[in-house]
């Protein structure tokens, strides 16, 4: 099944939050996540750059981490929704308000905009979406080895019907091989680059992994 773009929060097995982001995708399959300061951004691969020319949406932060919150989406309201968050905003109304203002990419597929968020501690995490018909903000209460995702296509409602209870995940770069592969995800097409956020004792971890 083809789903395209996936946002997840979760826990793993030993407690720790995360968040977790995977490009699938059928137009644009040339595309890497890079590591930056307290970020991962998605952009073209090195000989692809002529795709920024073709669509606006391809390049990105998809991770911010500001102060004890990590922030994951599939376009370019990771930002202004993070600095909401370090301006003191509380996770859901940062979520509700990017997404209102943002709304969906108005590309030929009307391509919902979707998100993640948690912190360094405590059990609860957030998942957004926004479509074409609808704006969708949700507070997850996280357990041990359980994700809660959303997805562009298909599986872009927040549902527990979308839920990978085998998230056994010990560490960012194990992280993103799961949402490459693992659990619920295995079963999700065209795997093209993933990234992923874990709450350690003070800052989260981050990890990239292209296909």
């Amino acid at each position: 099944m083809y789903i395209g773009r996936i946002v997840a929060v979760g826990m793993t097995p030993q407690g720790k939050n995360a968040v977790m982001y995977r490009v699938s995708s059928r137009s644009f399959p040339n595309r890497e996540a890079c590591l930056n300061t307290n970020a991962v951004s998605i952009r073209p691969r090195a000989g692809f750059e002529a795709d920024l020319m073709k669509s606006p949406y391809i390049t990105y932060n998809c991770i911010r981490v500001v102060g004890r919150y990590a922030v994951v989406s599939n376009g370019s309201h990771t930002d202004p929704i993070a600095e909401k968050i370090a301006m003191g905003m509380p996770p859901r109304d940062a979520i509700a308000l990017g997404l209102l203002a943002m709304d969906y990419e108005k590309d030929d597929y009307n391509t919902p905009r979707i998100v993640a968020v948690t912190a360094l501690d405590g059990a609860v995490g957030f998942l957004g979406i926004v479509r074409h018909d609808a704006l969708q903000v949700k507070e997850i209460q996280l357990k041990p080895g359980q994700a809660w995702y959303l997805a562009t296509y298909e599986k872009n409602e927040v549902s527990d019907a979308n839920v990978d209870n085998a998230f056994n995940a010990e560490n960012a770069a194990e992280t993103c091989d799961h949402v490459i592969g693992g659990g619920a995800f295995a079963d999700f097409e065209l795997p093209v680059t993933a990234a992923a956020a874990i709450a350690e004792k003070t800052s989260f971890e981050l990890a990239v992994k292209t296909v």
